[in-house]
């Protein structure tokens, strides 16, 4: 079979849903011939996908502009759709006599549609599989604008026309979709070597390691992250200069799910990716909260059910009382490691559309 999968490049959430999915049906079906449709870099996706592929080096929807990771560039954003959608109809055909070139078999997208709309002009079967859609997301943002009502109609006409969209929990509700389909949530596992991480950190075994991740998106917030006794943070590089109670994430010879697994808390923002791999791994969580992204109510009333975590501020993140919100997740029970198998769940659905 040759499949195309779209994978959304708006931050690595969605290739953190996708790949476990695409690797499980790898696993069902060993011979896909799999092309990888992603604005994301190709190292990225080569960090997730336990298969070959090849690349189509380009985006395949807008997403949303940010000015960092929970900041939303609202009207570059608006720019961006009225580009993308510009003589759409034409794109759609071209997209589509693409498609039938290839001559793939299937399209999956997580969760960019311009291939979804084309997949339905070529007559090619297709699935989506998102804890969101970029109309919900759009029409949040964008939808007082009167120039938008074109490309969110057809945003919504491209979810519709799928055979089926796959929602691992926590989603967002989406009941205006017709072949919508609830999954249990999707997080893949690492592997714990903390030996190896407390060789870098200033205390040794006498360290908490805290890892700060924000999801790939660019974020360098709003002071400097204290200095705690018995703490050692893992940051994103940009965050390392002028510490040694510190360790640069890009300095591990690691992968990020193995980094994740050796830690004793992470800090982050909001969003799928970050708190279904903490809730599978047992980890507590401070995030970053952000009132204003619409996927926000879902995500943090499944986290708290699921895990140790509270909301914090920015201005919190990088304050002296950063510590006493750590000790305070660190004192409760903990809680049962989350089953986050989804993927299977998911490929069984993918197996009958796709045969």
């Amino acid at each position: 079979m040759r499949l195309l999968a779209a994978i959304s490049h708006h931050g690595l959430g969605h290739l953190a849903q996708a790949a476990p999915v695409l690797n499980a049906l790898r696993e069902a079906r060993p011979g896909i011939d799999l092309t990888v449709w992603s604005g994301l870099s190709e190292s990225a996706l080569r960090a997730r996908l336990q298969q070959p592929f090849r690349h189509r080096a380009e985006a395949a929807d807008i997403g949303l502009l940010m000015r960092d990771a929970v900041r939303v560039d609202v009207d570059s954003s608006r720019r961006a759709y009225l580009d993308f959608h510009r003589n759409w109809s034409a794109r759609v055909a071209n997209e589509a006599a693409w498609l039938r070139a290839q001559a793939f078999d299937a399209v999956f997208a997580d969760v960019a549609y311009l291939p979804l709309a084309a997949a339905a002009q070529a007559a090619i079967p297709a699935a989506a599989l998102c804890s969101l859609n970029w109309y919900d997301i759009a029409t949040a943002y964008l939808a007082d604008h009167a120039d938008m009502e074109q490309p969110l109609r057809h945003m919504r006409a491209a979810y519709q026309a799928v055979a089926m969209f796959l929602c691992p929990q926590p989603s967002m509700p989406m009941h205006w979709l017709d072949h919508r389909l609830d999954l249990p949530p999707i997080a893949a596992r690492g592997v714990a070597r903390r030996r190896v991480l407390e060789q870098g950190a200033r205390d040794g075994q006498r360290a908490r390691l805290v890892l700060v991740g924000f999801g790939g998106i660019g974020y360098q917030g709003v002071g400097r992250l204290p200095e705690l006794p018995g703490i050692s943070w893992i940051v994103p590089d940009d965050w390392i200069a002028g510490r040694d109670d510190a360790i640069a994430l890009g300095s591990l010879d690691m992968p990020f799910l193995d980094v994740l697994a050796s830690c004793d808390a992470l800090i982050t923002k909001v969003g799928y990716g970050g708190f279904t791999e903490a809730a599978a791994h047992g980890l507590p969580v401070l995030y970053v909260d952000r009132p204003d992204w619409p996927e926000t109510p879902y995500l943090s009333a499944w986290l708290a059910q699921q895990a140790n975590c509270a909301a914090i501020d920015e201005g919190e993140m990088f304050s002296a009382t950063l510590g006493s919100r750590l000790d305070r997740l660190w004192a409760l029970p903990e809680k049962r490691v989350v089953v986050a198998d989804g993927a299977h769940s998911a490929v069984d659905h993918l197996l009958r559309l796709f045969g």
